[in-house]
């Protein structure tokens, strides 16, 4: 729409806005990201089996003191595989939340579609209001 006072809706504060809506989307995703959880360290037989699990859920490291290998190999796999079960149940509750954490990246990305088809929408009103009020001025012609 446009006049003595130039336009009604300013497409470039509208689009400048949405860049900041933007923007502003990305810093809470990328501040609500969860940080990579700490190794955790489990034993079993008496500290002779050691299992640490890292940052992204894989076994980084297993120890076994020689002296576990008097245990004989049933009982030396039953305490590694105690010491892999105790490790990934510490895991488990060290990252277990109440509630599910939402699809950041996703809600990004329909948000910035929404934002874009209303941009487009707005710039289809105001053309049509822009020459609807040209239209008039000339005295409907």
């Amino acid at each position: 729409m446009t006049g003595e006072q130039g336009p009604v809706f300013n497409e470039v504060q509208l689009e400048q806005q949405l860049q900041q809506a933007r923007a502003s989307l990305v810093q809470v995703r990328d501040a609500v990201r969860p940080e990579a959880p700490a190794d955790v360290t489990a034993e079993a037989a008496e500290g002779l089996v050691q299992v640490t699990l890292g940052g992204a859920g894989l076994v980084t490291e297993l120890s076994i003191d020689p002296r576990a290998l008097r245990l004989g190999s049933e009982e030396l796999a039953d305490q590694v595989r105690a010491a892999v079960n105790d490790v990934l149940e510490q895991r488990a509750a060290s990252t277990a939340t109440a509630e599910p954490m939402p699809d950041l990246d996703a809600m990004t990305a329909v948000v910035e579609r929404l934002q874009d088809e209303s941009l487009r929408q707005m710039r289809e009103i105001t053309q049509g209001v822009t020459d609807t009020m040209r239209r008039l001025h000339r005295g409907g012609r």
